[in-house]
């Protein structure tokens, strides 16, 4: 479905259709070298220049196409999106210059999830070549990872389960010789005991699992990738209405993110140990559900009273957050599908950012913007921390206000992360409303690359 390994490829002088790119101020200048025909041809279509406009010009016996963008000089991601989309069939080289950042864009726009339905009209593939040819196996690679965050969002929760995202973690461990261990059963209610609580109440075959990968020279930097794994969250008791659980299967896209920016680290040859967790529970309504007012267990020792048990993300998140930290990782990421409120607060493009350290936020929205994927801070305020208190327990899972939601929840993940630990938190939404060019509708990634371009900084 989305790892594609020929869509880019090196510019060895062969035959290829021609992609002009002008934007409204040049489109004048450039419409003076062409013939009266093909400026008829492009006023048919209604080409002037304007982004993510595209035309196909006759040229004889042959076509050239034409694509609006915002600077010819300085692409975007996106910015060969809509051509890739629309383009039929063949191979494309810019007439100038290079893609560059836009080969990204040009993969993830030919992105399409065909696992139990196959399109029999469906273009074939639209191939653009790139004189830079040292760069196209990591645009590749960027690119696979974030189609990989699209597949496994996509995929509907009876079968993307926790043993499924298992199976995927076992791929990766597989390809890059990573170690992998997983946690389940008696093991994971003794020592991951909110992990265990949180998907105890699923069928056999979806059972509960604290999964592992580690990878790397164990004398390099330490870095730990938390993943939220909840592979359909009903609510639990709590229960979620019908609107609020049809895109459920989508809850497990923190693991996605864990798993994808694990591969691209792994492909890469960062200078890292790496150690990657991620709890994967379905959170299910039964007889032996986990309920409000329940106080549980954690790892950490800390009691957690139960204010609602649709705040169950960050109760898993807690225990693997702990085992991360035993380890004293010089960097902690974590990635959650966590709260309606980030999303309300900043809508599903920008991925909400919270963070320790000053200097840990810029580093990613530094990264993020320099490669179209800017998070967006939000804070940790001690003021709020109040809100998480209880009468019976060392903490509640839920504040019990409408208030500054996505931070609460921040706050309460930064009790279970170690004292010291440089530690960063995405309450990203994985999954776009509205198709974009190079961005489909439905499960998508955020601040995935964002993560990587700072972890490739530091440690590449």
């Amino acid at each position: 479905m989305s790892r594609t390994h020929e869509l880019i490829q090196a510019d060895r002088g062969q035959d290829a259709i021609a992609i002009h790119l002008v934007n409204t101020a040049s489109f004048d200048e450039f419409s003076k070298t062409l013939s009266a025909g093909q400026r008829s041809s492009l006023k048919a279509q209604k080409f002037n220049g304007g982004g993510y406009q595209v035309a196909i010009v006759p040229d004889g016996d042959s076509w050239f196409a034409v694509g609006g963008v915002a600077d010819p000089a300085d692409l975007s991601s996106w910015c060969l999106a809509k051509l890739a989309d629309v383009l039929p069939e063949g191979t494309y080289r810019l007439k100038s210059g290079d893609p560059g950042p836009a080969m990204h864009g040009w993969i993830t726009a030919q992105y399409i999830f065909d696992r139990y339905t196959k399109d029999e009209n469906a273009t074939g593939p639209r191939v653009l070549l790139s004189k830079q040819a040292k760069h196209i196996d990591a645009a590749t690679a960027e690119a696979n990872a974030v189609n990989l965050v699209c597949d496994m969002v996509n995929t509907p929760a009876e079968d993307m389960g926790p043993a499924a995202i298992e199976a995927e973690a076992e791929r990766i461990a597989k390809d890059y010789k990573a170690e992998i261990r997983v946690t389940k059963g008696d093991a994971l209610e003794t020592d991951y005991p909110m992990i265990h609580a949180v998907g105890r109440a699923a069928a056999r075959h979806h059972a509960p699992r604290l999964i592992q990968m580690e990878w790397g020279d164990e004398k390099a930097p330490r870095v730990a990738i938390v993943g939220k794994g909840v592979t359909f969250d009903s609510g639990g008791l709590d229960v979620k209405s019908a609107a609020g659980m049809k895109l459920m299967k989508k809850d497990m896209g923190g693991a996605a993110h864990a798993l994808a920016l694990a591969e691209l680290i792994m492909n890469a040859g960062l200078n890292v140990r790496l150690h990657v967790l991620v709890p994967a529970v379905e959170n299910a309504i039964a007889g032996n559900a986990f309920r409000p007012g329940d106080v549980l267990n954690s790892r950490k020792g800390l009691t957690v009273e139960i204010g609602n048990t649709d705040a169950e993300g960050r109760l898993i998140l807690g225990d693997a957050l702990t085992r991360a930290s035993e380890d004293n990782p010089e960097l902690l990421i974590d990635f959650a599908t966590l709260t309606g409120a980030a999303r309300v607060a900043l809508g599903p493009d920008l991925p909400a950012l919270m963070t320790r350290r000053d200097e840990t936020a810029a580093e990613l929205i530094e990264a993020g913007k320099a490669h179209d994927d800017e998070p967006w801070r939000l804070p940790l305020p001690e003021a709020y921390a109040e809100w998480l208190s209880s009468e019976i327990a060392d903490v509640n899972n839920a504040h019990g206000n409408a208030y500054a939601g996505a931070s609460v929840a921040g706050l309460f993940l930064d009790k279970f992360v170690g004292e010291g630990i440089e530690w960063a938190h995405f309450d990203t939404f994985a999954w776009r409303p509205f198709a974009k060019p190079g961005r489909p509708k439905g499960g998508a990634a955020y601040g995935l690359r964002a993560a990587f371009h700072m972890l490739r900084q530091r440690y590449g």
